[in-house]
């Protein structure tokens, strides 16, 4: 049999699976792909060579699915009960999670034939400016240039501070980690109590934030400032998430500093001023996204900990690593609010309108949000005795992907594991199933008359 036979008959027999998973829609091979990962990390951490100490499935399951969702939630110290070659499988799978969903955002705006010029369509279009599959993959390439670039830049600047502390080759091992895990958001650490020996580092304060603000504010505006320096140019997406990254970057910094500053487990560690304002800096802007940590979690204040858990829930911007329910969400919300009690008609912001269908998709993305949010604390606290405010703290870490705890992660049995990673998966798929079939249109074929309902 020749080579082209043999080529045409492997065609012949893909050909009816290709046709089969054209009708399985987006979110679905989402879903599965982001399980498939999970289970084949999973099977990758309970091999022999991966592991320190003994690990459960349990424990193996539920640091795949932490990795793939860019969490960062552990049940067991990485640094020591992993070995070289099981910290390269998290490393491959945070990696895989964190760069994945942004690629995988660009195809299904493909996928909705979201093309550039169309008023009042999903935010984003006319920031990828693209037309055709061919221009999407160059702009996928691209994508691959700049985590290429940040993460090989990050960890070149980490190196300093970490082989000074750890040893050359360990020291490159430990700055690539950090700057991988950094840029995705994902809030792992090969140190058992986190970044706090470096929380006064200069070089940590400044690259790690750099890396998962970079990371977590969204590639296509990325794209969009790197393509024009001028303010009118820029999409309405972009402003909005640039201004409201810069206000609540401002207001968790500050707040921060201000609950904080005369705990003796926290900030009062630190007897200068500049030293207490470096930590408040890296501990205000890290719940949103990353998850890392320079102080102990566990002994902030419980006013500290319900604006962390605010944080968590907002998250970062669309097509980012980050999770929660996104900036622009937050701030569409807000707009809309406020244009309510304003009596408009209509919702616009820096001279463009926000059309009708983006409302109703922040309205449903923040209400299948907050039943998650509840659903999984009702279940813990009736299933856990601890903390409430433990409970709350750890779904809302999960569901945002930043993986700061109240060092309660270990506490949970193995329903609330499960709970967790069931929060963790939706709380990483979830916003993007959503919003493919929000974007799917359906024309009314019956319309009928208008009712009232007397709400508040």
């Amino acid at each position: 049999m020749s080579s082209e036979q043999r080529a045409f008959r492997i065609q012949a027999a893909i050909r009816p699976f290709s046709r089969h998973l054209a009708r399985v829609p987006p979110p679905l091979i989402l879903a599965l792909l982001y399980a498939c990962a999970i289970l084949i990390g999973a099977a990758l951490l309970m091999l022999p060579v991966s592991q320190n100490i003994p690990l459960s499935w349990s424990d193996a399951i539920f640091t795949a699915t932490s990795a793939v969702t860019v969490t960062g939630l552990v049940v067991f110290d990485v640094g020591s009960g992993l070995t070289l070659f099981g910290q390269t499988v998290l490393l491959f799978l945070i990696q895989l999670g964190g760069l994945g969903l942004m690629t995988f955002a660009v195809l299904i705006l493909a996928a909705l034939g979201l093309n550039v010029g169309l008023t009042g369509q999903m935010y984003l279009r006319d920031d990828l400016n693209q037309s055709s599959i061919y221009q999407l993959m160059m702009l996928v390439r691209t994508i691959f240039k700049v985590v290429l670039i940040c993460e090989l830049a990050g960890a070149a600047l980490l190196a300093v501070p970490f082989t000074r502390a750890h040893g050359f080759w360990q020291g490159l091992w430990e700055a690539l980690f950090h700057s991988v895990s950094a840029f995705n958001n994902a809030g792992f650490s090969t140190n058992s109590n986190g970044l706090i020996s470096f929380a006064t580092d200069p070089v940590v304060n400044v690259v790690i934030p750099l890396l998962f603000i970079t990371g977590g504010i969204g590639y296509v505006v990325l794209h969009d400032v790197a393509r024009s320096r001028r303010w009118h140019r820029w999409s309405l997406n972009t402003k909005i998430m640039l201004l409201g990254t810069a206000a609540l970057i401002l207001w968790s910094v500050t707040m921060f500093a201000v609950l904080e500053w005369h705990n003796p487990r926290t900030l009062g560690l630190y007897d200068s001023f500049a030293e207490r304002i470096a930590v408040s800096w890296f501990q205000g802007v890290t719940p949103r996204t990353a998850g890392f940590n320079s102080v102990d979690v566990a002994a902030i204040h419980d006013s500290t900990a319900m604006m962390f858990i605010s944080l968590m829930l907002i998250g970062g911007g669309p097509t980012s690593t980050a999770g929660g329910i996104k900036v622009t969400t937050f701030v569409v919300m807000i707009l809309a609010t406020t244009a309510f009690f304003r009596r408009q008609t209509e919702l616009h912001a820096f001279g463009r309108s926000i059309g009708f269908d983006q409302i109703l998709k922040v309205t449903a993305l923040i209400a299948i949000s907050a039943i998650l949010v509840f659903v999984a604390i009702f279940l813990l606290a009736a299933t856990h005795d601890g903390h409430f405010l433990d409970i709350c703290f750890e779904v809302a870490s999960a569901f945002g992907t930043v993986g700061l705890s109240r060092n309660y992660t270990d506490d949970l049995n193995g329903f609330g594991r499960a709970v967790i990673i069931a929060v963790m998966f939706l709380g990483r798929v979830g916003p993007l199933t959503l919003g493919f079939f929000l974007a799917t249109r359906a024309t009314p074929r019956v319309r009928y008359p208008k009712g009232v309902i007397y709400l508040g």
